[in-house]
């Protein structure tokens, strides 16, 4: 039964991290819509939560272990679930950015939308639950 919840609430979690994650791509294009040649960047969310869901497939971050003072420290990080992509311009600017505001403020208001409609999800579940634990 505890494995089940904590399935459910995993997926939650993940939705959440990403959803706040993508916010703060999205934010950072708006940011920069003035900036000459900031290219704008974003995830595809769909893919980025079957990775993030897929999570136990990834190897884990590694780091070497120095032996001598002269030795290099190296760390080998996994790549995460997502991968920020380029978006490409319908009409370019002279200055090279691609940072349309038209699109930004709609993709950035639809993750809102997405965000504020899961935390809803998951307070129902809470309540559900402890509506059924006082029982």
């Amino acid at each position: 039964m505890l494995d089940r919840l904590n399935e459910d609430f995993r997926f939650y979690q993940q939705a959440l991290s990403l959803r706040a994650q993508r916010q703060e791509v999205l934010s950072s294009n708006i940011a920069n819509a003035d900036t000459p040649n900031y290219k704008a960047r974003d995830f595809d969310f769909k893919t980025a939560m079957e990775n993030a869901m897929e999570g136990t497939k990834r190897l884990a971050d590694t780091s070497l272990t120095l032996t001598s003072a002269r030795h290099i420290p190296a760390k080998a990080v996994s790549q995460g679930p997502t991968d920020l992509l380029y978006r490409l311009p319908y009409q370019p600017s002279m200055d090279g950015n691609t940072v349309d505001m038209d699109i930004e403020r709609v993709q950035f208001a639809d993750n809102t939308l997405h965000y504020q409609s899961t935390m809803q999800l998951i307070s129902g579940r809470i309540r559900t639950m402890m509506s059924a634990i006082q029982e």
